[in-house]
């Protein structure tokens, strides 16, 4: 990536995975309106043109906080048109996000509540420290999730345990996160970084295409009726057919020797 941010850190690993770090650790990494801003810039340019990234890893600058949600300093005394054009800022980031077609990987380092708690659940899948906590805590400042949480959290952990953590705004473990679905796997915070990293690695060494088409086939049908989501699977499954990525994959078994998948 060649763009700089002010309140992001993107780093390649190798030719195909980009290492996004949110960077404002002096305020536990919170959202402030740049920082939705310079997320959605990354990932619709990620979306229109992802060049050669095949996988990003997301996680949060310092050992303290993946992200404590909303910068409140920043919103203290907002008139109420200031806070719902602001909170525009934050759909827009969270939509972008969750349609990105590259598949996306936490790495939580630390605290993840209120709109950081949301950013997990909109990832594809997280892997989290030891350390870490989760919460929603909306309810205790006089709103809601509005960051997509009451969707992504329900079908993250189920309609009823998200019920119980949304509406009590209590804090959970990363051990209860793993148990109940909002992350895959805990790890000391040393090896989370390159555990996320490998698994990555993993993603990128398979056929661009069709890993792209599986996560809109998994995401999309989860959404529909059976029958609906097998036929859209099948619209997914026909646009690999035609791919030299397909034949390469075919070939490359057949000579037994690793397949070299070009994303086309």
């Amino acid at each position: 990536m060649s763009k700089s941010y002010k309140t992001l850190l993107t780093e390649t690993h190798g030719k195909h995975i980009l290492l996004v770090t949110i960077n404002r650790p002096n305020v536990a990494n919170a959202f402030n309106t740049q920082m939705a801003k310079e997320l959605i810039d990354l990932f619709e340019d990620l979306t229109l043109n992802p060049k050669q990234v095949r996988a990003i890893v997301l996680t949060g600058a310092g050992e303290r906080a993946f992200c404590a949600g909303g910068d409140l300093k920043e919103r203290n005394g907002m008139t109420d048109e200031a806070w719902q054009t602001q909170h525009l800022v934050y759909e827009r980031m969270v939509r972008v996000i969750i349609g990105c077609p590259i598949p996306l990987i936490g790495a939580i380092n630390g605290a993840a509540f209120g709109g950081g708690c949301e950013l997990v659940a909109a990832m594809d899948f997280t892997y989290v420290s030891e350390t870490a906590k989760f919460a929603q805590t909306e309810v205790t400042l006089g709103i809601i999730p509005g960051a997509g949480g009451t969707q992504t959290l329900a079908r993250a952990i189920g309609e009823r345990r998200a019920k119980e953590l949304i509406l009590t705004g209590r804090v959970f473990d990363a051990q209860e996160a793993c148990e109940w679905g909002l992350a895959n796997q805990v790890f000391a915070l040393n090896d989370l970084l390159p555990a996320a990293l490998k698994t990555a690695k993993q993603i990128s060494a398979n056929a661009p295409i069709a890993v792209r088409q599986a996560k809109q086939a998994i995401h999309k049908g989860l959404q529909m009726s059976l029958m609906d989501g097998l036929a859209f699977e099948i619209e997914a499954y026909n646009r690999t057919v035609p791919t030299q990525d397909r034949k390469e994959g075919v070939a490359a078994f057949n000579e037994n020797r690793p397949a070299h998948f070009r994303g086309r």
